[in-house]
């Protein structure tokens, strides 16, 4: 008995300092924001420094507290929309002489996204101030917003990496059929083709025809926006000769990229360190930046509290990532969370006169996407009007919300559509034969322990099943023709699970204009009949007190800097780490359809082609990597 009070002892003397740890982080924490907030100067004749360290996404994925405090705050991701705010803060700051576009770390957003954030850089230099760009290596999207720059910078050890967009998928219908897995699939659509994966080993025809449209649609888009703004650049040559003109420098591709028109100017961090110190001046804490600036954290931060907190307002409602039911943090759209919010705003904001719901997501749950909807056909019914702003991605699930609008939105590059449903569900009963198992029962009726996983699914079932996709269809390609005013013949004849850019949407009368997210505010505020300017209302879930705190103090946590060192610079590493997340990403996303819901509204290559989903990605790995530790260790 002494020995098990000792043991006692022991272990409650462990809780209470790990609880006394905590207390400490959590006020060291506070602490360091208090002395960040009340240090914050927003300096005159500075620069607005943006450093991108990792994804630009619409809704940061919530951080864990504890990392926060320990400054260890997982992948970096960075809103578009307070990228946006605080440069079109800083154009009218008369404080802000130019702007520091840091790519070094950057690794992609979605194309939609970077438009608008181009957009707003080029407002920034109609109102006479520069913008320098320094990166080692520019891949696509890191080079598409370091095309409205003043002036590109390379570090001599760069390059100039453009692929377009595209590339390979898994497929596992051989590895399925050796494991002996059925996977059962039903689905309406020619080009639903987010099932393939388990029922092939390569695309279908059709499918790969409506993929090949669609990212000719989206690099025509790149290539016009980069035309625009460095008319004097062919891409198109620059690609067609590339192992030439590496070669005639002599393997120096920074040099090359400079010959070509790519780069304006190949130096050190250093040298563009002292370029901008030329123009801005010395900082004035010389250890934490290396010239007089302001990093966008900070200068969110100082200017939020310049906003207007009352008056007439726009609520702006995200829907970003999976749709999946029930509850999530943000980054993820669970419907009961988004409902909840959506009707908890209205219930205690009267200054709420018009909704935008912001979507940045593939789809997902059937039920889910439907209540979001619902939630936002409320409002609608309260006399709010409502206007749809697509993001990078909006489909299926996600053009479903959509549905519920007064109005649609989208960029040019916006990836939307895919009006198609599937079910899927696998089966073990070969591969439980195999390992010398049976499966066997009685029922009472066709359906009794219906869908059977273990001897397979019954023909009663089966056609079930496939009765219900074929009505979902029915009612989403009916929302669409009563939301849009277009007869359901022609929804089916575009839907089918077809997948379309933001122009080819425009064109089919998917949406109804072009724009960003303030274009979105901008018509829910016309159709308000709103005579001034409204303020916006970013309406999400709660954030933990903790974040909730420290986002008040110190800006948005979600802007924390992710593990740069472990990406690493050099052009080719950031090539294969941005493939691999994309990869990893993929593979999440597979499994969260095998063993998601049954009834899915989802398209599979617009999340690969859409926002970079950095923690998703991380996740996975961190999973994968326990398995095969867990492995090792019962080898041992």
């Amino acid at each position: 008995m002494s020995f098990a009070r000792g043991a006692w002892r022991f272990l409650v003397g462990v809780k209470d300092l790990l609880v006394l740890l905590l207390l400490l982080l959590f006020f060291g924490a506070l602490w360091a924001a208090l002395g960040t907030r009340a240090s914050i100067v927003v300096p005159t004749g500075g620069a607005l420094v943006l450093s991108l360290d990792g994804a630009i996404v619409d809704q940061a994925s919530e951080q864990d507290p504890l990392q926060f405090a320990l400054g260890a705050a997982g992948q970096g991701e960075v809103q578009a929309r307070d990228i946006i705010k605080a440069i079109d803060a800083a154009a009218a700051d008369d404080r802000i002489k130019l702007m520091v576009l840091d790519l070094d770390t950057f690794v992609g957003g979605g194309q939609a996204n970077l438009q608008s954030i181009a957009a707003a850089m080029g407002r920034f230099r109609k109102a006479g101030k520069a913008i320098e760009a320094y990166a080692t290596a520019y891949t696509d999207d890191g080079y598409y917003l370091a095309s409205s720059a003043s002036r590109i910078w390379i570090n001599p050890l760069g390059a100039v990496l453009l692929t377009g967009p595209g590339g390979n998928g898994l497929y596992f219908q051989k590895a399925l059929e050796k494991l002996e897995i059925d996977v059962e699939v039903f689905r309406v659509g020619t080009y639903k083709a987010a099932v393939e994966p388990f029922t092939r080993s390569d695309a279908s025809p059709e499918a790969e025809a409506a993929d090949q449209a669609l990212v000719d649609g989206l690099w025509q888009n790149w290539l016009a926006d980069v035309a625009a703004r460095r008319p004097r650049l062919d891409v198109q040559a620059w690609l067609r000769t590339l192992p030439q003109r590496i070669a005639a420098a002599e393997g120096d591709q920074a040099k090359a990229a400079q010959a070509a028109g790519l780069v304006d100017r190949i130096g050190s961090r250093s040298e563009f360190d002292a370029a901008i110190l030329e123009v801005v001046g010395d900082a004035s804490d010389p250890q934490t930046m290396a010239y007089n600036g302001i990093e966008l954290g900070g200068y969110g931060a100082a200017t939020r509290a310049l906003l207007p907190k009352s008056g007439p307002a726009v609520g702006i409602v995200y829907v970003s990532g999976n749709i999946v039911d029930g509850e999530a943090a943000r980054g993820t759209a669970g419907s009961a969370t988004i409902a909840e919010t959506v009707r908890r705003a209205l219930a205690e904001n009267k200054d709420l006169k018009a909704l935008v719901v912001r979507i940045d997501s593939p789809g997902g749950s059937v039920t889910a996407s439907e209540e979001i909807r619902e939630a936002l056909m409320e409002a609608k019914s309260a006399g709010l009007p409502l206007v749809a702003s697509m993001g990078p991605v909006a489909a299926s699930g996600g053009y479903w919300i959509a549905s519920a609008a007064d109005e649609i939105i989208a960029q040019p590059s916006t990836i939307t559509g895919s009006i198609g449903v599937f079910a899927i569900i696998p089966t073990f009963p070969r591969a439980l034969s195999a390992l010398g198992i049976g499966s066997d029962g009685v029922k009472s009726t066709p359906y009794s322990g219906e869908p059977d996983i273990l001897g397979g699914i019954g023909p009663e079932t089966r056609q079930l099943l496939q009765i219900s996709v074929e009505d979902i269809y029915r009612r989403f390609t009916g929302l669409v023709a009563e939301s849009r005013k277009l007869p359901v013949a022609e929804v089916n004849r575009i839907g089918q699970g077809r997948v379309w850019t933001g122009t080819d949407a425009k064109r089919l009368k998917l949406v109804d204009g072009m724009g960003g997210l303030d274009a979105a505010i901008a018509a829910a505020a016309r159709r308000a009949k709103l005579e001034v300017t409204p303020r916006t209302v970013d309406i999400e879930p709660k954030l933990s007190p903790v974040l909730e705190f420290l986002n008040e103090l110190t800006g948005p946590v979600e802007a924390v800097r992710g593990p740069a060192a472990v990406r690493g610079r050099d052009p080719f590493a950031k090539l294969a780490w941005a493939s691999r997340s994309r990869l990893l990403a993929s593979i999440s996303d597979l499994r969260l359809m095998a063993s998601g819901p049954t009834m899915q509204a989802t398209c599979l290559s617009c999340g690969a082609m859409g926002t970079p989903r950095l923690v998703r990605a991380a996740q996975l790995e961190a999973e994968m990597k326990a398995l095969t530790a867990a492995a090792i260790a019962g080898q041992r």
